[in-house]
């Protein structure tokens, strides 16, 4: 591992508040090429990116209060410019479900680090509406694709504001095998 990826593992943050700001279409498909390098057993690429912009993150809205069975529409997806709507492909195969979805979670996070890295902030939101039909069909989901979630792309605030970097323990979380 390079130092510079070892440097933006441990200064990546989640950012719940963003700028208007937003990376190019080109932009983000250079970062997606990069991050489907992502470990995958089979090279099965089970996973597919769905960006959502403008009046996308309203149909997202709409959706998601239908799902959760209220009028109207959910401000939550207008929290950024960018959302990046994050797929399972689950494919039959000797490749278990459970790691097709880990692939996609990868490639989700590779995108995250390169977000960062490039200046842009980040944050991956779930909920329990992303299982729900009416979310699926906003995305245009196929029966064997499961959302995972979004990751909300903008523009990095003041960094005055910017809070301390909480460092890992890896001691704490490493250890050997029992005997």
């Amino acid at each position: 591992m390079t130092t510079g990826a070892r440097d933006a593992m441990r200064v990546r943050r989640s950012w719940s508040k963003v700028t208007d700001k937003a990376p190019t279409h080109d932009e983000l498909v250079d970062m997606v090429a990069a991050a489907g390098r992502v470990a995958d057993h089979s090279s099965l690429r089970p996973w597919r990116l769905i960006e959502l912009r403008g009046a996308d993150r309203e149909r997202l809205g709409r959706a998601i209060h239908k799902a959760e069975k209220k009028h109207g529409a959910s401000t939550k997806p207008l929290r950024a410019p960018l959302l990046i709507a994050v797929i399972a492909r689950i494919q039959k195969n000797k490749v278990p479900d459970w790691e097709q979805e880990a692939v996609a979670s990868g490639v989700a996070h590779m995108l995250s680090l390169a977000l960062d890295e490039a200046g842009w902030g980040v944050i991956w939101r779930t909920g329990s509406y992303t299982r729900s039909k009416a979310v699926a069909k906003a995305h245009g989901l196929r029966k064997n694709e499961r959302l995972l979630g979004w990751l909300y792309v903008g523009g990095k605030p003041d960094r005055s504001r910017e809070t301390r970097i909480k460092q890992i323990d890896g001691a704490a979380f490493l250890s050997r095998m029992p005997r």
